[in-house]
């Protein structure tokens, strides 16, 4: 087993981890809030906006079972890659789209995914894309949080957490 990570922001954690963890090869997953300019910082805290960080999902992978490329393409169906500091009803800088690499290795995946992605919109893609600088996990209520709560509130699509069930897992 090759393990890997990857920090991925898709607004909203919930939903980005629910995702995540439906795709065959993903080990772990865990929320939190990344590249924050104040240390473990609470939710209530993240949402003043005074953080910086952005409410991020740790992937933790095998790369033998599942590649970055894949991991990004199916994560880019749960995002608008163009929007800027919200997703669904969900608005704020902690709500940007990112993606936080611990790897260089990792940073020409990256670029060429989002090259690809980019041919598909005519708007400029709104991801952040750069090292992880930090990550502080989460409270405990919001780990796993649709599993404990599976009619909370989630901008991704219902339908796309069932394509990952049948094509992947």
């Amino acid at each position: 087993m090759t393990k890997k990570e990857i920090y991925l922001a898709g607004g909203c954690f919930w939903g980005t981890q629910h995702f995540m963890k439906l795709i065959n090869g993903v080990i772990d997953s865990e929320v939190g809030f990344a590249n924050s300019i104040v240390a473990n910082p609470s939710y209530k805290t993240v949402c003043t906006g005074s953080t910086n960080a952005a409410e991020t999902v740790k992937v933790t992978y095998d790369a033998d079972k599942v590649s970055l490329s894949t991991l990004l393409k199916l994560f880019f169906m749960t995002i608008d890659p163009t929007s800027v500091n919200k997703q669904g009803g969900d608005c704020g800088t902690q709500y940007r789209t990112g993606i936080y690499y611990t790897s260089t290795d990792d940073r020409e995946t990256i670029s060429n995914e989002l090259a690809e992605l980019q041919k598909s919109y005519d708007k400029l893609l709104a991801i952040e894309t750069m090292p992880l600088t930090n990550f502080y996990p989460a409270e405990d209520y919001h780990q796993d949080y649709l599993d404990k709560n599976p009619d909370g509130y989630c901008h991704v699509s219902p339908e796309l957490f069932e394509f990952v069930r049948k094509h992947q897992g």
